[in-house]
C-alpha cells in the first residue's frame, strides 16, 4: 500500500509558477512510476505527467508540454511538479498518482492517489 500527500498548491497570477510536491510512504516508491493528474470542475480527471521509477522515460500531456516538469527524488519519497508560465486553463485540482510498475504510458491507469490540492490561476 502506497500513501501519497501532495503539497504545494495555491493561488498564482497568470505567467506565474508554482511547485508541487507529493511525499509517498512505504519503501516501494523507488520502485513505481509515479505521475501528476488534474481535474476542473465540470470536466474528467485529465493526464498530466508520468515519468518512469529512475526517470529515464517521462512523458507530458500536449497541454503542458514546455511549461511543466516533472521529477522524483527516490531518496526522499517525493515527486515533485514545476510548473511554470501558467495560464487559466491550468487551474484545477491536481492530484499525485502511483503506478505498481517502473514504467508506463499516458494510457495506464494508476493504482494509487492522493488527495489532491488545488491550483487556481487569475487571470
Amino acid at each position: 500500500q502506497v500513501q501519497l500527500v501532495e503539497s504545494g498548491g495555491g493561488l498564482v497570477q497568470a505567467g506565474g509558477s508554482l511547485g508541487l510536491s507529493c511525499a509517498a510512504s512505504g519503501r516501494t516508491f523507488s520502485s513505481y512510476a509515479m505521475g501528476w493528474f488534474r481535474q476542473a470542475p465540470g470536466k474528467e480527471r485529465e493526464f498530466v505527467a508520468a515519468l518512469s521509477w529512475n526517470g529515464d522515460r517521462i512523458y507530458y500531456a500536449d497541454s503542458v508540454k514546455g511549461r511543466f516538469t516533472i521529477s522524483r527524488d527516490n531518496a526522499k519519497n517525493t515527486v515533485y511538479l514545476q510548473m511554470n508560465t501558467l495560464k487559466s486553463e491550468d487551474t484545477a485540482a491536481y492530484y499525485c498518482a502511483a503506478y505498481r510498475f517502473r514504467w508506463v504510458v499516458p494510457g495506464d491507469r494508476p493504482d494509487y492517489w492522493g488527495q489532491g490540492t488545488q491550483v487556481t490561476v487569475s487571470s
